[in-house]
């Protein structure tokens, strides 16, 4: 599973982008690196791509387990608005049981978008579409 992030220092912003099979092991793997990234700070806006993602671990204790430890990590700053892009039924059933596991933290604000546009607009940002998102300096 390719899982690639891209963070933006100067709106605040982090891309994550999933392709493929989205497997607890190199999500874990990748959130490790994001971690010790020079680049991240606490509250970063986290944008996550699902659109590409054909299937997914479904083990909820699983899940649960890794959001725990992404949890210990953003509880440390202010609050973390995580946004989700889920354009397809089985994309948006991913980020639904997803974003249940962080009900219970108010330090996290999980939102459920199903157009590029939709997900721009909730983070602020004045891009309309990802592509012209890749192409801002970072």
């Amino acid at each position: 599973m390719p899982l690639t992030y891209r963070i933006f220092p100067d709106i605040g912003l982090v891309y994550v982008r999933y392709e493929g099979h989205a497997g607890i092991p190199e999500t874990m793997e990748t959130f490790g690196r994001y971690m010790s990234d020079p680049g991240f700070r606490p509250g970063q806006k986290q944008l996550v791509d699902l659109s590409a993602v054909t299937s997914w671990d479904k083990d909820y204790a699983a899940l649960l387990g890794i959001q725990a430890k992404k949890a210990e990590a953003f509880l440390r700053g202010p609050e973390t608005i995580m946004v989700y892009y889920a354009p397809t039924p089985q994309t948006a059933e991913m980020a639904r049981l997803i974003m249940r596991s962080w009900e219970d933290l108010d330090a996290i604000v999980p939102i459920l978008q199903d157009t590029e546009r939709g997900t721009l607009e909730v983070l602020g940002l004045s891009e309309t579409s990802f592509d012209a998102l890749a192409r801002r300096p970072v």
